[in-house]
């Protein structure tokens, strides 16, 4: 089968996830370090993009090189930066779009000029023109900080006629994530969400990705706490194990902590993260607690601490405690890839509007019911079977934790 190079355009580039991401793929075409924490690497699936055959552009509010930015993050060992270090030269971010009412404590100098929503969505459109003329095909990931909770019954969000009118007239409602959302999808461009960030999931968004034929998923990345939560909680109820509380603290100094440190961008990540237990277990647990807290020395590398107060027969109580010392990173990077890879595969198969299979990848994903079954391993099934992987039979254990 011939080579099919796909362009990942990211929106934040130049954070430590999208950084990461750009080293990881430069690593792997330079033979430098295996597959290890790619969910899917050892899938062979017809049409899936390879690895080596991705590219990447994107928009940063900074506007080094990606090698200047990966030296801040400070993400990679000395022998990778090395290695990485002259493919990621070659990638220099588009201005990106900023607006202190949904992001106050990020700020960069490689913006966009504060012009009207409907001029800002030309740029972006005219950024990604320019990086399908050099791909066979291109997926739009959203990396960037997260953004203010955002009304989301506001009722400009609930039609595509409704938000269109709301572009014309320059509504503040509007945020840079859906700004983002709505130029991929006119461009026919798949759009996955991995922030929090409210984008793609309002129903003119929606609407809009159902009516250009565009796959969409999202949101919110499940990388670290939340990914060991879906396990452990499908296991107790399996058990019928009583979660009786669950109390969960994050610490983290890169940027997207610093983002977290503000109440408003904080609302949303909570939000995200505090869905999962009800709609695994079936009753809610009252004493869910979340905490995320920016401490700068931490940087990228993330301390997440869980206490689970459990009873079980003869309602007697026990306890569970997890200390998970992880890189954010680390974690987050391949999950973006494998994103915009299976983005890919759906608008090559046809398939268009949210790709509910995807579920796996995120904390509070997008569902065409709203309903949604966070249990992990229903959800790699899902995504499993809907690979359909045609070499050999296909398990549960196939895909890499």
């Amino acid at each position: 089968m011939a080579k099919r190079k796909l362009g990942i355009a990211v929106v934040g580039i130049g954070g430590a996830v999208g950084t990461t991401m750009a080293a990881g793929v430069e690593l792997l075409k330079n033979g430098v370090v295996g597959t290890e924490g790619l969910p899917l690497a050892n899938l062979d699936v017809p049409g899936m993009a390879d690895y080596t055959d991705i590219v990447f552009a994107g928009w940063d509010l900074f506007g080094e090189h990606l090698a200047k930015a990966a030296e801040e993050h400070d993400v990679l060992s000395h022998k990778q930066f090395v290695a990485a270090e002259d493919g990621l030269r070659n990638i220099k971010p588009w201005p990106a779009v900023e607006d202190p009412t949904f992001l106050s404590n990020i700020e960069g100098e490689n913006k966009l000029a504060k012009v009207s929503h409907r001029e800002i969505i030309e740029k972006l459109r005219a950024n990604l023109r320019e990086f399908i003329s050099t791909c066979d095909s291109v997926v739009v990931i959203n990396l960037a900080s997260t953004e203010k909770l955002t009304a989301e019954g506001n009722e400009i969000f609930n039609s595509l006629e409704g938000f269109e009118k709301a572009l014309d007239e320059n509504s503040p409602d509007i945020s840079p994530a859906m700004l983002y959302a709505y130029a991929a999808m006119t461009k026919g461009i798949p759009y996955g969400n991995f922030t929090p960030s409210v984008a793609a999931d309002i129903p003119a968004l929606v609407e809009l990705a159902d009516l250009r034929k565009v796959p969409v998923a999202g949101k919110d990345g499940k990388t670290g706490q939340t990914f060991i939560k879906t396990v452990l909680a499908a296991a107790f109820k399996s058990r019928a194990l009583r979660v009786d509380g669950w109390y969960s603290t994050n610490i983290l100094g890169n940027r997207d902590g610093l983002a977290l440190s503000n109440e408003d961008s904080l609302a949303s990540k909570v939000k995200t993260k505090s869905s999962v237990l009800e709609d695994i277990l079936g009753y809610e647990v009252e004493d869910h607690l979340v905490d995320i807290r920016y401490y700068r020395p931490r940087g990228d590398n993330k301390e997440a601490w869980d206490n689970v107060d459990i009873s079980g027969f003869l309602g007697q109580s026990m306890q569970i405690k997890v200390n998970f010392l992880c890189k954010d990173s680390i974690l987050a990077a391949p999950l973006a890839i494998e994103i915009a890879r299976c983005l890919d595969l759906a608008k090559q198969r046809g398939e268009s509007g949210i790709q509910e299979q995807l579920s796996v990848f995120f904390k509070l994903p997008m569902s065409k019911t709203g309903k949604r079954d966070q249990a992990f391993h229903k959800q790699e099934a899902m995504l499993l079977e809907w690979l359909k992987v045609q070499s050999g039979s296909l398990k549960a254990t196939d895909i890499k934790a």
